[in-house]
């Protein structure tokens, strides 16, 4: 058996940023009450980490950002890596609360380009549904549609002035058939396509995999990126592709047989956590010992 350790994979820029403004709030302000909306990534052992800090979580996919900032007094606010709509900024900034912003470089990046935009024509977004990147970039202005699937663009009629973009953390392959499609509907539209380079390159790396019998991704479940991770490799034609959160979830009987195991991670991913997949893969692979760890490594 061998374990292909792919390269690119795991933490990103705007990640490692979020994760070292939500320390230093911990280690310079520890007696100020600290609120986050939403995750600050989308990993669960990342956010609990924040929580064993004393941080506070509000998550609710029922609710916006701006409905669960009604659940915030007083304090530090911080507004996660997925960015946030102009109205979130403005009700904490009224309510006067310390905001630490959090958003990806990117993402800001994609909120600047859209927000002029919009000043003089309409916006198609390529984006999930309920996702909170696209959540704060729909709440820029009415003249951004969302487009989900090809099925979104029926019944929208004439824009004006439109420019197709969309969210960082997307397929490859996903956005550039609803690119096309948004294109065949509106010809004129300029194209801006916003997949972020840690995106990019990632699913790039898995899509260059060759005679691979196994795929695991590592990644939480709510992560966009790292699901798309595990997609890309089903289109690419790897058999079997699992998404785990950690080296807990492995199991033996999906592993036997497979001899060659490529193993990458979301960008959402702790380090930590995929270095304990890889040891105990790499164990399996040389001494036939299939053993998995009883704890789970301390993050910050």
């Amino acid at each position: 058996m061998e374990i292909i350790s792919v390269v690119p994979r795991g933490y990103c820029q705007g990640v490692v940023r979020a994760i070292n403004t939500v320390k230093d709030i911990i280690h310079q302000q520890p007696s100020e009450p600290v609120t986050m909306l939403g995750m600050i990534v989308h990993n669960q052992y990342v956010v609990q980490a924040c929580a064993d800090h004393g941080i506070r979580i509000l998550d609710d996919p029922r609710k916006t950002r701006l409905e669960l900032l009604d659940e915030v007094d007083s304090g530090i606010v911080i507004f996660t890596a997925h960015g946030v709509s102009d109205a979130v900024y403005e009700k904490a900034k009224a309510k006067g609360l310390q905001i630490v912003d959090a958003t990806c470089p990117d993402v800001r990046r994609t909120h600047d380009l859209v927000r002029e935009h919009c000043k003089k024509g309409d916006v198609l977004y390529i984006g999930k549904p309920f996702h909170p990147e696209a959540e704060g970039v729909l709440g820029i202005s009415p003249r951004v549609h969302l487009i989900a699937k090809a099925e979104d663009l029926n019944g929208l009629g004439p824009l004006e002035y439109p420019l197709i973009t969309n969210q960082t953390t997307l397929s490859l392959l996903d956005t550039s058939a609803l690119m096309q499609a948004c294109k065949a509907a509106y010809p004129d539209a300029v194209q801006v396509p916003e997949i972020c380079n840690a995106t990019t390159i990632r699913q790039q790396a898995v899509m260059k995999l060759k005679d691979v019998d196994c795929l695991i991704v590592v990644g939480d479940p709510r992560s966009n990126n790292s699901n798309q991770l595990e997609e890309i490799g089903r289109a690419t034609g790897i058999a079997n592709c699992i998404l785990i959160e950690n080296a807990m979830q492995l199991k033996e009987e999906e592993l036997a047989g497979m001899n060659r195991i490529a193993v990458t991670s979301g960008s959402s991913t702790p380090t930590e956590l995929t270095a304990q997949v890889l040891d105990v893969l790499n164990r399996y692979a040389k001494e036939g010992i299939f053993s998995l760890p009883s704890s789970l490594p301390v993050l910050f």
